[in-house]
């Protein structure tokens, strides 16, 4: 990215780059305070962003609290990831009707407009960028998945804030957006952001919206920002070599102590920005004259979820975790490449018990098979 590209906007600019994208009838998708927690939602407004507010992060605990600092974006990730509007939690795949001898078959819902998202972390473009990997790139397209990410308009931020159950640096995804992005937003104070193009539509956008160029001291700001929250992270975790460290341990006795505690409840899944599972179901109206298929997200945690004639695959909690956790770190790199965790820490923050990924692999790295 060249240095010339970076801007300074005031919250006017950003105002004109939220009317500026919906005049060009994109739907705008932000962060905003609802129901004691910063979630992605429609906004149309500066004023919409949780200005003042900040989290508090830890294994099974999250709160929001007043910061007083006047930040836009002084907070971590959420409960809400991307997925849930890329990879929807429901949706239908098709409808049928029958009246008389005829059927007829409608697809499932099109996308009224493309997206605009606001304040997406680098952990966050990383999830994306995995989820295109699944979605996209193999030998069987989601097109329904593909309908919704193209032509998406990616607005980056660079986090100010470490979250407590973050790990990005870990992962070599964050916190500063490096791809995957049209424009990226750093808040380096006074009611300013350093904004830098990473696409030729972001480049376009920035022609058309109030700012004007940075300058070193904002550009040494924005750094100084970046740097100090890579240095803030809650949780850390060698990563390195957890292919072959999870899969040399497959028998180790920290499965069944995390067993123990783990409820099963599939949080982790839920609030996961990669995970991807889905079960699909068929509905049927009382007269037969009405069905529909419809796809929902769904988790191995489940004993459903690998059920087949005679049992589930995986019964009992100890194995169910050690799939979701050998298949995130360790096999996804087998079928995918990268790893399937990004250090985004939802799923340490959102399990009602606190079990933390990185402390199960700091456990098994300690006594295991190396």
């Amino acid at each position: 990215m060249q240095a010339s590209q970076a801007v300074v906007l005031t919250r006017e600019g950003l105002q004109a780059l939220i009317d500026a994208l919906k005049a060009d009838g994109f739907r705008t998708i932000g962060p905003k305070l609802e129901d004691r927690a910063i979630v992605y939602d429609d906004i149309s407004s500066v004023a919409d962003f949780p200005e003042g507010w900040t989290d508090e992060q830890d294994g099974g605990h999250y709160r929001v609290t007043e910061s007083g600092d006047g930040k836009l974006f002084g907070y971590a990730v959420g409960p809400h990831s991307w997925k849930k509007f890329l990879h929807p939690p429901m949706q239908t795949l098709w409808r049928a009707r029958r009246e008389g001898a005829e059927v007829t078959i409608t697809p499932g819902e099109d996308l009224e407009a493309p997206f605009a998202f606001f304040g997406v972390r680098s952990c966050e473009l990383h999830a994306i960028a995995i989820q295109d990997k699944v979605f996209l790139e193999g030998p069987h397209v989601d097109t329904h998945y593909r309908s919704r990410r193209n032509g998406a308009f990616m607005v980056a931020l660079n986090c100010s804030k470490a979250g407590g159950t973050c790990f990005c640096t870990s992962m070599n995804t964050g916190p500063k957006a490096k791809s995957g992005f049209d424009l990226a937003l750093t808040e380096i104070g006074g009611d300013r952001l350093l904004c830098e193009a990473g696409s030729d539509a972001g480049r376009a956008m920035l022609e058309r919206i109030p700012s004007k160029p940075a300058g070193e001291a904002e550009r040494a700001r924005a750094d100084t920002v970046i740097e100090t929250t890579a240095k803030t992270m809650g949780r850390q975790m060698k990563a390195d070599d957890l292919h072959d460290l999870l899969l040399s341990n497959l028998d180790h006795p920290r499965w069944d102590d995390v067993a123990e505690r783990c409820l099963s409840c599939a949080n982790c899944t839920m609030v996961c920005p990669t995970c991807f599972c889905t079960s699909v179901e068929d509905q049927n109206d009382l007269t037969g004259t009405e069905s529909a298929r419809t796809q929902r997200w769904d988790s191995c945690f489940t004993t459903d979820f690998t059920y087949i004639h005679g049992g589930s695959v995986r019964p009992s909690t100890r194995s169910r975790y050690r799939q979701w956790m050998t298949h995130k770190l360790a096999t996804w790199l087998d079928q995918f490449g990268t790893s399937g965790c990004v250090g985004c820490g939802r799923c340490i923050t959102w399990c009602p018990v606190g079990i933390d990924i990185t402390e199960e692999v700091a456990a098994i790295r300690e006594t295991g098979e190396k």
